[in-house]
């Protein structure tokens, strides 16, 4: 009988690449998913540890596991197995082992290609625990199964890992190590297989996905719009992305990309995390407010209907009332079309976290409240002003209510649309054009546009 696999996955969209391709590594040797850590015989947590209380969150998971494994065990249901992956991992290796004895097996983000030899140690010995947080010298990516279960209309392909950069409130380089990016024939080849499989959208990821610099077959470095420009010769492929990119890193040839490469969605995701030149400086961002403005003005040269996203860090330390309203400042000047924002919060190891000039927890709650509202008003304009208008939309997901089906805008809206069921399913996995009835804060809804109507128009 085949063994039930849970992964529950927190984090970036990496964490979801990754969740993937444990179960294709778990697949050979008799797994398989499960939508509920009830009936799995092995739980995997794969964590990050770039979100506030991130560690303290995972550990009370796992002691709700730990009473689900005993209540299993009890009614004579078989074991359950618990592994910890990811960045927490990672972190706090040997301190998961010790405060949770209940886990497993304990692997960082770089060797979870071993997992399923990891796996059958622990079979083979129930008193074993395995904690395994190396840098390999190998690649992950050059071990991991070639067979691997579809993703759907809509899929992630990591690109890029780590980082160099160093900003002085994460732990990215600490946790995924130095940057490395994988060959582009390598990339290329997953791209088909992909598409192959269904898959229309591709968004390409990264640590820091533009510092891009893989080897291609005539041996040169290739930069990432060179790549983009290649995957966008797959017959198929009809939509490109990329994610999570770095002010430093947006040169000229990628930002050119988004003006000649049609299949490169008009949607970026830059991260800024203030705008104050005094904040930037502290954060180790390597630049300041106008050379991100000038970014902003190239990328709408050429593409004057690109939408932009960011991050933002509420309460860096040493934060005045004067580098807040910078940060307001910005967004104003920048018109964000959607953005995710956090108050700070230390990272144990980061510089960031030894500064002595700490924000009161009280300001950094009100601060974010403000610049919330600010960016919750920006998105809903923007929504808002897709009303009436017509917009391909790729289906990707099923709604809550029967025939109701979810896609992605070329803006990475979730357009919603309702259905007959038969009609639903013919459309899932499928670009269909949708009239835009409204914009709300976080979406649109419309209906499918009739053709007849849209030509007369």
């Amino acid at each position: 009988m085949a063994r039930k696999l849970f992964i529950k996955t927190y984090g970036c969209q990496m964490n979801v690449y990754d969740s993937a391709r444990m179960a294709d590594v778990l697949a050979p040797i008799g797994f398989e998913r499960t939508d509920t850590a009830q009936d799995a015989d092995l739980v995997v947590l794969n964590t990050c540890h770039i979100r506030e209380r991130a560690a303290e969150k995972v550990y009370s998971e796992i002691g709700r596991l730990r009473l689900m494994r005993e209540a299993r065990r009890e009614a004579g249901e078989g074991d359950m197995l618990i592994a910890v992956a990811g960045c927490v991992a990672q972190a706090e290796g040997d301190e998961v082992r010790r405060r949770a004895p209940s886990v497993d097996i304990v692997v960082g983000p770089q060797a979870y290609h071993r997992l399923g030899g990891m796996v059958r140690r622990i079979l083979a010995d129930r008193g074993e625990r395995i904690v395994d947080t190396d840098f390999p010298t190998e690649t992950k990516f050059d071990s991991l199964p070639e067979q691997s279960a579809p993703q759907g209309a809509a899929a992630f392909l990591t690109i890029q890992e780590g980082c160099d950069k160093f900003c002085t409130f994460c732990v990215v380089p600490y946790t995924r190590g130095a940057e490395y990016s994988r060959p582009v024939g390598d990339i290329r080849n997953e791209a088909i297989k992909l598409v192959g499989q269904g898959t229309q959208e591709i968004t390409l990821l990264g640590q820091n996905v533009n510092a891009y610099h893989g080897v291609g077959e005539d041996g040169e470095t290739w930069t990432l719009a060179q790549l983009i420009r290649e995957l966008a010769k797959i017959d198929g492929l009809e939509r490109i992305r990329f994610t999570t990119s770095h002010p430093r890193d947006m040169d000229d040839d990628l930002i050119a990309a988004h003006g000649d490469t049609p299949k490169l969605m008009p949607y970026l995701h830059l991260p800024v995390q203030s705008g104050s030149d005094r904040i930037l400086k502290r954060m180790n961002r390597g630049h300041g407010r106008e050379a991100y403005f000038r970014i902003v003005e190239h990328l709408r040269a050429v593409r004057p209907d690109l939408a932009l996203s960011s991050d933002f860090i509420v309460g860096f330390p040493g934060e005045t009332d004067q580098d807040f309203e910078d940060t307001l400042d910005l967004i104003r000047q920048v018109n964000f079309a959607q953005a995710y924002s956090f108050k700070y919060s230390e990272r144990p190891g980061t510089p960031a976290a030894e500064h002595q000039d700490q924000v009161p927890e009280a300001m950094k709650s009100e601060r974010l409240q403000r610049l919330q509202a600010l960016l919750n008003e920006q998105q809903l304009a923007f929504n808002e002003a897709m009303a009436d208008r017509v917009v391909p939309v790729l289906f990707d997901r099923r709604g809550k209510k029967p025939g109701q089906l979810v896609g992605r805008s070329p803006w990475l809206q979730a357009t919603h649309i309702d259905l007959d069921p038969v009609r639903a399913d013919a459309l899932f996995g499928a670009v269909s054009d949708v009239r835009v009835a409204r914009g709300a804060p976080n979406g649109l809804v419309g209906s499918l546009a009739d053709p007849k109507q849209e030509s007369a128009a």
